[in-house]
């Protein structure tokens, strides 16, 4: 039976059409208004939000790093300066793939594989974003060419011009004002990153990390609108920075050289200083370095060089450096004995040759093998008499001779400002317990009288003690910084440092007296009929109190006399010499080592005259008119 034929229902089609129709608008309408919150949410409610995010990728912020502060001398002549160089940077964010585009540098420049590890280490550093990473110093107009031919190959890369430390005095103060160097990852974490950002160098040695915090300055700003491509478009806004103060030291150019050419290219060191400033005029230490290659990055091979050098150039002698003092402090011990009341002016020693302690059959020798005879304290320091301070520090004890030779600076730190000082030694009872699980011994005090055993100095130390000499007591801290800003060091200084260094008190002494006993026994030394530098003495224009010392490289045993031929070069004696000039008003006090150079008085006392000669002395060959002594004046007559 056939089926019936149906109809086609239009209105159930078109309900179902309107259904549809009611959906679809429902769901537009719906999306619309999460489209319009979600608008009304962006563009009202986190509107400064993606502001601030809108203008950090059109508005950066660039660090203007300060001008380092200039370094002068006394009389102004430039100690260190800064002079325009070109370097080659590169901008890690713009550089895309930055290991590519070294690849390129080093094919564009010809360099070699160890200049290409220098460069991805340095670009490895931590660094702000979008800041620069220089990779390569003073390039020469040739490199500068090919980075401009292959630009296109060198996204990031830009050949910049900057400011860069220069020595123009190389080597002569390369101990003293030290050197600066590029920013290592252990600073990078220590310093203000605001204030060093651009900043690629810091003080490493000497004035320059010191004073880094003077020379530094202050770091300013520019505000730049950029591109996609980070280039800059224009400056928006820019706050100046503020340069590095310029020091003027107290070192003086002149005497400086004076003093290396005294020394004549031997290895040793020269401290010079004015004991009624405590400023250091000269500071020398042969030999030395030249600096510069130091500032935008020494090679492998040179450094080497200068590290494994058997003469250690690199190796600051006049802070570092720790020698028996010898001889040179037997006045200082003869001021304490009169002091501690042990001695007397007048008190004599019978010297044979040799001294020996009660009941002990061991003999402290003389210099002298055949003796002095009866000697008192100014012939004792007249002629450095051995036996006569192994008596006197036998009767002082270790105890006193520890206090008082502390009291003259021995075995601290002695200076204000110089970086890398080292404290030396002044042994104790306590000290050599600690150390060697010991007792002290009676012949240690005795050798420790003519500055020989475990004490350990600088030639610094040396220098303060003879200045304090000449000052009769008056501590005054040596410093290398006259002023800056129109301030001394110790105006700079915040209150707590100064504190915590604790300046020594005043040697006060139970009769002022005792300080000229002390003097006029140096004074011989040099003027005295048998002063054992009366040679250099007698050929000066002034008055010079000075003492020599030797101090022994390797012991000799009992009964051996010392032989030169049969010691290697380098296990000679020492040889030191310390004085202050003009003797009665001293304006000068010089403290000098000469490695292996064997006599103080035959090698070391003509170095110090001749820095002495170099200060006190005019073009003229005669005393300045300042270091002259006054002229009587003859009283007049009242008859006609």
């Amino acid at each position: 039976m056939p089926q019936p034929i149906r109809l086609k229902d239009h209105e159930k089609d078109a309900r179902l059409v309107r259904r549809r129709v009611v959906v679809g608008a429902v769901t537009v309408l719906l999306l619309t208004c999460v489209l319009i919150a979600r608008m009304y949410y962006l563009q009202v409610i986190q509107y400064e939000h993606h502001t601030t995010l809108a203008e950090n990728n059109r508005i950066h912020v660039q660090p203007i790093p300060p001008t380092r502060g200039l370094i002068f001398d006394r009389n102004g002549v430039i100690i260190a300066d800064n002079r325009p160089s070109f370097s080659l940077t590169v901008t890690r964010e713009r550089a895309g793939d930055w290991q590519q585009v070294l690849d390129v540098v080093v094919e564009a420049l010809e360099l070699t594989a160890e200049d290409r590890a220098l460069f991805e280490k340095r670009m490895r550093q931590g660094r702000r974003p979008f800041e620069p990473v220089p990779i390569l110093f003073e390039l020469s107009e040739e490199q500068i060419a090919r980075i401009a031919v292959n630009q296109f190959r060198l996204p990031g890369v830009d050949v910049v011009a900057q400011l860069v430390r220069h020595y123009p005095q190389k080597g002569h103060f390369a101990h003293s004002v030290g050197y600066v160097g590029r920013i290592n990852e252990k600073e990078l974490k220590e310093l203000d990153p605001v204030n060093y950002s651009g900043t690629h160098h810091i003080g490493k040695t000497g004035v320059e990390r010191f004073y880094e915090d003077l020379l530094h300055g202050e770091v300013g700003y520019e505000e730049v609108e950029t591109n996609a491509r980070g280039r800059v478009l224009r400056v928006l806004k820019r706050t100046d920075p503020k340069p590095g103060a310029d020091l003027i030291l107290s070192l003086d150019v002149r005497l400086q050289e004076a003093a290396e050419q005294a020394l004549g290219g031997r290895r040793g060191a020269v401290v010079a200083i004015e004991p009624s400033s405590g400023e250091v005029l000269a500071m020398v230490s042969q030999p030395s370095f030249d600096p510069n290659p130091f500032v935008t990055g020494i090679g492998f091979k040179a450094y080497a060089e200068l590290r494994d050098s058997i003469d250690r150039p690199l190796y600051n002698r006049v802070l570092r450096g720790l020698y028996p003092p010898g001889s040179t402090i037997k006045p200082m011990v003869a001021v304490a004995g009169l002091d501690a009341g042990v001695v007397t002016p007048q008190s004599r020693v019978f010297d044979p040759g040799f001294y020996q302690l009660p009941g002990h059959s061991h003999k402290y020798r003389n210099w002298n093998r055949t003796g002095d005879g009866s000697v008192n304290l100014e012939y004792a320091i007249m002629r450095s008499n051995d036996t006569y301070f192994y008596d006197l520090a036998h009767k002082m004890g270790v105890d006193r001779m520890h206090r008082y030779m502390t009291m003259f600076g021995l075995g601290q730190k002695v200076s204000l400002d110089m970086f890398e000082e080292t404290a030396g030694l002044m042994p104790s009872r306590e000290w050599k317990r600690a150390r060697y699980r010991q007792p002290w011994y009676p012949g240690e005090t005795l050798i420790l009288g003519i500055g020989q055993g475990y004490m350990q100095t600088t030639p610094l130390q040396l220098a303060q003690a003879t200045a304090l000499m000449a000052t009769r007591g008056k501590w005054i801290r040596p410093h290398l910084l006259r002023t800056a800003e129109g301030k001394t060091p110790q105006q700079l200084m915040a209150e707590e440092v100064i504190e915590a260094m604790e300046t020594p008190a005043d040697i006060v002494l139970r009769d002022p007296k005792f300080w000229d006993y002390g003097r006029i026994g140096m004074e011989q030394v040099m003027h005295g009929p048998r002063g054992t530098a009366r040679k250099v003495g007698d050929a000066a224009l002034y008055r010079i109190a000075g003492k020599s010392g030797t101090a022994q490289v390797v012991a000799i045993k009992q009964g051996e006399k010392y032989d030169r031929s049969k010691v290697a070069e380098r296990h000679r004696d020492h040889a030191l010499f310390v004085a202050f000039a003009p003797a009665a008003d001293p304006k000068i006090a010089v403290a000098v080592m000469v490695e292996n150079g064997e006599s103080g008085s035959g090698v070391a006392a003509p170095v110090v005259k001749q820095v002495m000669d170099a200060w006190l002395l005019g073009e003229d060959g005669q005393l300045k008119p300042e270091y002259r002594p006054p002229v009587p004046v003859e009283p007049v007559s009242s008859t006609p």
